[in-house]
């Protein structure tokens, strides 16, 4: 049992790794794509037919890139299809969620002050949430593929508000904010596996067979990608937020996460317009910065609301097993200086990604990160700077055991 946790925290690590390092390939590629695009040059008719053409240095090396509105005259083979970094960046994060939301429910996404119900609930209302957004995404681009695009762009902003509010009704402050990222990334993928490839796949089978392709196919793809152009920073947002409580323990986690969406919007809006040499809109740069003030300010309204300091069945293993008293005392004494609702350390304002170690109920709530930061290893506290003893961690490693022996 006792390896099986210290291979899961292992695997935890390994995929969050992936998924960081497929991102980081998925959003590379799509800002520089956007740029590539608004960049081009078309001053002058290309003899290739080309709609633009654009000059680059990287490497030691000279690239001539050239883009055409449908395709050159003769189709080359050994297309390069980007498709994998967005697939791989979905499955992990799923991954990712499964190992630390859903095994880790107790813990990390549901709270008993917020949403009472039993875990497998809150895993379904979990994963039927991002089905769900697709799906509502979806239907809202399809009726409005031929309206205004800045409509379609406030229903869009709607919906996440909406879905951001709802998130903060059921789950934990935490998992409500990194829901409403998964949320988001899934409508970005989705738009990647069911829209933009199929219809580049539609353009090409057309091409290959001397067909001209409709314009369509072109058209809502290119919508599609506009759409996770602006989605892609905020999504980072919900993603770090969860290492910050003044952002998801606030009452305001909903609203702080909506006016991030303005933020991606304002933020990416200035690089584009950069990029595309026809205006620079410095006034974004205040904007940005406006929103973000109102962000700041909002954290600070009110206290941080903490989890739930009520005992569930499965916890009370941990308050009941034998050396809770020791390591009870162990914990306030060497942790709840920094984990209390008011920390003692000087210069800090809120307890370590929320974590509050004062109560019984608190100490078993995080008794596997008690164990696997002070017990397995020495990385709590930081530093020792509390100068926690190594017959205290024996204490906690075998306090944990025996909870999970009895």
């Amino acid at each position: 049992m006792i390896d099986t946790i210290i291979l899961m925290s292992w695997a935890e690590f390994a995929v969050r790794w992936l998924h960081v390092i497929t991102a980081i390939a998925w959003i590379g590629s799509s800002f520089y794509f956007i740029a590539l695009d608004l960049g081009l040059r078309r001053e002058c008719p290309l003899d290739s037919g080309a709609d633009g053409e654009q000059w680059q240095v990287h490497g030691g090396g000279f690239y001539h890139i050239q883009k055409y509105l449908v395709a050159p005259t003769n189709l080359p083979e050994g297309l390069i299809w980007f498709k994998w970094e967005s697939y791989a960046t979905w499955l992990s994060g799923f991954v990712l969620l499964v190992l630390v939301y859903y095994i880790g429910a107790e813990l990390y996404l549901v709270d008993p002050a917020i949403w009472d119900v039993p875990h497998w609930q809150a895993i379904l209302v979990s994963i039927a949430s991002l089905i769900f957004g697709w799906i509502a995404y979806h239907s809202i681009c399809k009726i409005f593929v031929n309206i205004n695009q800045n409509l379609l762009m406030l229903a869009l902003f709607v919906l996440l508000v909406g879905m951001s509010l709802v998130y903060s009704e059921v789950f934990s402050g935490r998992a409500a904010l990194l829901h409403l990222g998964a949320f988001t990334a899934t409508i970005m993928s989705g738009n990647v596996f069911f829209v933009i490839i199929p219809n580049q796949k539609i353009v090409v089978a057309d091409l290959k067979a001397n067909r001209k392709p409709d314009e369509i196919y072109g058209k809502v793809a290119k919508q599609r990608s506009t759409h996770n152009n602006y989605l892609t920073l905020p999504v980072i947002f919900l993603m770090l937020s969860v290492h910050y409580p003044l952002a998801f323990a606030s009452e305001w986690n909903w609203l702080i996460a909506a006016l991030v969406f303005l933020m991606g919007v304002t933020i990416r809006h200035f690089f584009n317009s950069l990029h595309s040499r026809k205006t620079t809109p410095w006034w974004t740069w205040g904007a940005t910065g406006l929103i973000f003030l109102v962000i700041v300010w909002l954290s600070l309204l009110g206290s941080i609301n903490y989890s739930s300091d009520v005992i569930t069945s499965s916890e009370r293993r941990f308050t009941q097993a034998k050396g809770f008293e020791d390591v009870y005392y162990i914990v306030a004494g060497r942790c709840s200086m920094c984990h209390g609702q008011e920390p003692g350390w000087e210069g800090m304002a809120f307890a370590p990604k929320g974590v509050v170690l004062e109560t019984p109920a608190q100490i078993a709530r995080h008794a596997r990160d008690i164990y696997l930061h002070s017990g397995v290893s020495n990385a709590m506290p930081p530093a020792n700077l509390s100068y926690m003893e190594e017959e205290e961690r024996q204490r906690v490693v075998a306090w944990y055991r025996s909870a999970l022996n009895d």
